[in-house]
């Protein structure tokens, strides 16, 4: 998968996007495990592309799927000590300084959206905070992206174990509940991105924090609704995942890895029991069931839903279901190297 995608997309061609930082982040992983020096030159050949010598990308940052780049910033620059990727990775966080937030302290998902949490938005920020954090020394940094999935989770819990979309402290849009802000669904890869993101950020939580009991509970109550709506035809989880029966609802493959990644994760780190690991397994090769490779090797992973904002049950599905899009690319390659060895 990782080569079928670098022989269809030069390095410079990607651009500071979140689906191609998850793909860069995903490469990275398979770099750690086989060291093969293709996957970091091609890693390097975008940050040079990207990021200028004194840090900058023309990138404002008004945005937290902007913000995912800033863990490839700090992949780069642990591997390569070059000190344009530290200085990009310190823009990220010095922008946060002046990043609006609600009204009780959660970062919104995009300066445009005032008031607005998406779970989406929790994988975009919060593990690279973390990482930020313990690279730089700055305990306030690791502090913070704990405080801001336990804000989020405040907000968006959904009663059947999973989350709902957004929130709108405002209840200004179309999609908010005049009387919760919340919007109407649980979306699959919104949740697929808050778990992911809450194992990544434990991993950099000191064990004596004081939110890790918190997110470890997080974690838990995830474990649980995952359990619960995970198709057992298939192992995977549906677009519009507590309505299983919903009309013209399918399967989607990147919450699909996702989950089964946060799953997998939560098993090997001990927050929930073993009693899990046939859930992981099941998610794990129904996964594997939409992955496919040619007689010439090269790879194809369908059903991926495109990028979605927020809205209701109708329009998430509808969302056109593609072929090898880098939200599914990156997603199964995080799987692929957590759960695959």
């Amino acid at each position: 998968m990782a080569d079928t995608t670098m022989a269809a997309h030069p390095a410079a061609s990607l651009g500071l996007g979140y689906t191609d930082a998850l793909f860069l982040l995903g490469l990275h992983r398979v770099h750690q495990r086989t060291h093969d020096p293709r996957y970091l030159d091609y890693l390097e050949a975008w940050g040079t592309a990207k990021v200028k010598p004194d840090g900058s990308t023309g990138n404002p940052y008004n945005d937290l799927d902007s913000m995912l780049a800033g863990n490839v910033f700090l992949v780069l620059a642990a591997e390569t000590g070059d000190p344009r990727y530290s200085l990009a990775a310190r823009r990220i966080h010095d922008r946060l300084a002046t990043y609006p937030r609600t009204s009780d302290g959660g970062f919104i998902h995009n300066t445009a959206f005032t008031g607005q949490l998406w779970a989406d938005g929790a994988f975009m920020l919060d593990p690279f905070l973390a990482r930020y954090g313990t690279a730089f020394a700055d305990p306030a940094s690791v502090t913070e992206s704990a405080e801001q999935l336990l804000t989020y989770f405040a907000h968006l819990r959904h009663p059947s174990g999973l989350l709902y979309h957004a929130y709108d402290e405002r209840r200004k849009q179309s999609w908010a509940d005049p009387v919760t802000g919340l919007s109407p669904d649980v979306w699959c890869r919104a949740v697929g991105w808050f778990g992911a993101a809450t194992v990544d950020v434990l991993d950099s939580l000191p064990a004596a924090a004081p939110q890790r009991h918190a997110l470890v509970g997080v974690v838990r109550y995830l474990a649980q609704g995952f359990r619960r709506w995970q198709d057992p035809a298939t192992g995977r989880w549906f677009q519009l995942t507590v309505k299983p029966t919903a009309v013209d609802n399918w399967t989607e493959t990147s919450c699909s890895s996702l989950y089964t990644y946060t799953l997998s994760q939560a098993v090997q780190r001990g927050y929930v029991g073993k009693e899990y690991r046939p859930v992981v397994d099941r998610g794990y090769a129904g996964v594997l069931a939409k992955v496919s490779a040619a007689a010439d090797g090269s790879t194809a992973i369908t059903d991926i839903s495109v990028g979605t904002n927020v809205g209701n049950g109708r329009y998430y599905l509808d969302r056109p279901r593609v072929t090898n899009d880098f939200h599914g690319l990156g997603a199964f390659l995080y799987l692929n190297e957590q759960a695959g060895r």
